[in-house]
C-alpha cells in the first residue's frame, strides 16, 4: 500500500490499483487523478478536510465511489450521498479494510461547539486521527498521521500523543497553517517523540509518498 500525502490533511492510499482518499479539503491543491477510486473518508465537516470541489473532483471520474464521514458531515454535505459510520464500525471498500474510533473534536475554544469528528485505521496500518487525539484501543499503530499545527492543539500534545500510541512510523499532517519555520520546529518534536520507542519519522512533504 503506497500512501502519498496532500497538502494540509489530505491522504491518499493507493493499494492493487484502487485508491481511498481521505479529508480532501480546501487547503489542498484541486484533485487531478482522480481514476479508480473506491472510497472517500471525511473525518469532519471543517472545510480544510472536504469541499464541495473536491468531491465533485473524485466523483466525476468514480460516480458511483462511496463516501464515509460522521453524521456531522452527512448533514454539512446533504447534496451527496454520504454514509455514516461511527466509532466502532467497520467497512470494506474495495481492497481496503476501515475501522472508526473516537467521536468528537478535539476542543478549540469553550465557546465554540464541539462537532463530530472520527479516526480512521486503515488495513490495521496507518491510524489518522482527524482534528482529535483519539487513541484507538487495542491497537498496535503502525503509522500516525501527527497533526503538526491547528487552532486545537499546542505542541506538547503532540508529543504526548505520539509517546502514548508509540507508532512504528510517523509523517506530519494539517500543518498548512504553519509557516516553514513552524513546521520545521513541529518536525524536530514529532521525530524526538517518535523516536523515544524506536519509531522512525518520515517529514512527508505535500505530493511525497511512503510504502507502507
Amino acid at each position: 500500500m503506497k500512501l502519498t500525502k496532500l497538502e494540509h490533511a489530505a491522504l491518499i492510499l493507493d493499494k492493487a490499483g484502487q485508491k481511498l482518499f481521505i479529508d480532501p479539503g480546501s487547503f489542498t491543491s484541486p484533485l487531478t487523478d482522480t481514476a479508480r477510486a473506491v472510497a472517500v473518508v471525511i473525518t469532519h465537516e471543517h472545510p480544510d478536510h472536504w469541499t464541495p470541489e473536491q468531491l465533485d473532483r473524485i466523483i466525476a471520474l468514480n460516480p458511483d465511489v462511496p463516501i464515509f464521514a460522521p453524521a456531522g458531515v452527512a448533514a454539512a454535505a446533504a447534496d451527496y450521498p454520504v454514509t455514516v459510520v461511527s466509532a466502532g464500525d467497520t467497512v470494506e471498500a474495495g481492497p481496503f479494510r476501515l475501522r472508526f474510533f473516537g467521536g468528537t473534536h478535539a476542543v478549540i475554544h469553550e465557546t465554540i461547539p464541539v462537532i463530530d469528528n472520527l479516526g480512521v485505521l486503515v488495513d490495521e496500518e496507518l491510524f489518522y486521527g482527524g482534528d482529535s487525539f483519539t487513541i484507538p484501543e487495542g491497537v498496535s499503530v503502525q503509522t500516525l498521521a501527527v497533526p503538526a499545527g491547528a487552532p486545537w492543539l499546542k505542541i506538547s500534545e503532540v508529543m504526548d500523543y505520539v509517546l502514548a500510541l508509540k507508532p512504528r512510523r510517523t509523517f506530519p499532517t494539517h500543518e498548512m497553517g504553519l509557516s516553514r519555520g513552524g513546521k520545521e520546529m513541529s518536525n524536530v518534536r514529532i521525530k524526538w517523540a517518535t523516536e523515544q520507542n524506536g519509531g522512525e519519522f518520515f517529514p512527508l512533504a505535500p505530493n511525497e509518498s511512503l510504502d507502507l
